[in-house]
């Protein structure tokens, strides 16, 4: 694996050298553009919008757009914006994980200590798994500054990058139904569908087949042959009831 990062971990005034690594992956099949007349590969090109003439990469700078005119800014300028904590994880205090929003996660990362800092990041690691708690930074990756837990996982610790509050809407805009009432059966019936199908939390039980299943189809293509597609089969309750379509789903479970 290339590491995408090289900083530290500011822990008190610890200070520990890492590297940081993509801990995800992606599962799909990687998909080309094509034009249905000739099969021949789609690139995409920067074009300028006035001379309509590509742009080389080079030449390619980034601005935003502040009355009425374009401010560029280059490296320098992402730097200032934040310059203590550009190679910086900055933990500036501790949260329970529990605590923490599902939501807020974007994406993960494994750090890895360089040899230096081999000692505090076994201290730091042995801390977090005692206490099961979690550091909240911030540090800069790709000129954004991003917000991030630092907690422990396999005996690792992971850098998992999340939102701002700001970048999460407010249910208001959604369309919630009206309070319906719920009758006791309804609700005790449900709870006990919901303890029936409970189950320890195991994430390896559960694989993405829809790119097996549609490497299967590109190879039977491949051959002349036509792909089987399967149809989804809608199961439907015998009654309208609520109350009769929860015990039914109880019975069914418990068969």
């Amino acid at each position: 694996m290339k590491s995408i990062w090289n900083g530290i971990i500011a822990f008190g005034l610890v200070s520990i050298p890492i590297k940081l690594y993509s801990a995800i992956e992606t599962s799909s099949l990687d998909l080309d553009m094509l034009d249905s007349r000739d099969l021949s590969k789609i690139k995409f090109q920067r074009i300028n919008d006035k001379t309509k003439k590509e742009v080389p990469y080079e030449k390619i700078v980034k601005g935003y757009f502040y009355k009425e005119n374009y401010i560029v800014l280059d490296e320098h300028d992402f730097e200032e914006a934040s310059p203590e904590k550009s190679k910086t994880i900055d933990i500036q205090n501790f949260v329970k994980m529990s605590e923490v929003n599902p939501m807020l996660f974007e994406t993960s990362y494994y750090a890895e200590p360089e040899k230096q800092g081999a000692k505090a990041y076994m201290l730091l690691l042995n801390a977090l798994k005692k206490t099961k708690m979690a550091g909240l930074a911030q540090f800069v990756l790709r000129q954004k500054e991003h917000l991030c837990l630092v907690y422990e996982q396999n005996n690792t610790i992971v850098i998992s990058r999340i939102r701002f509050a700001q970048e999460i809407r407010s249910v208001s805009e959604i369309n919630r139904p009206a309070e319906k009432a719920i009758s006791k059966k309804e609700l005790d019936v449900a709870l006990a569908l919901i303890k029936q199908y409970t189950s320890e939390f195991n994430i390896n039980s559960y694989k993405d087949t829809y790119s097996d299943e549609l490497l299967k189809i590109i190879k039977a293509k491949a051959k002349g042959k036509r792909p089987t597609i399967k149809k989804l089969k809608v199961k439907k309750a015998q009654s309208d009831n609520l109350y009769e379509q929860l015990l039914e789903s109880l019975n069914k479970k418990g068969a």
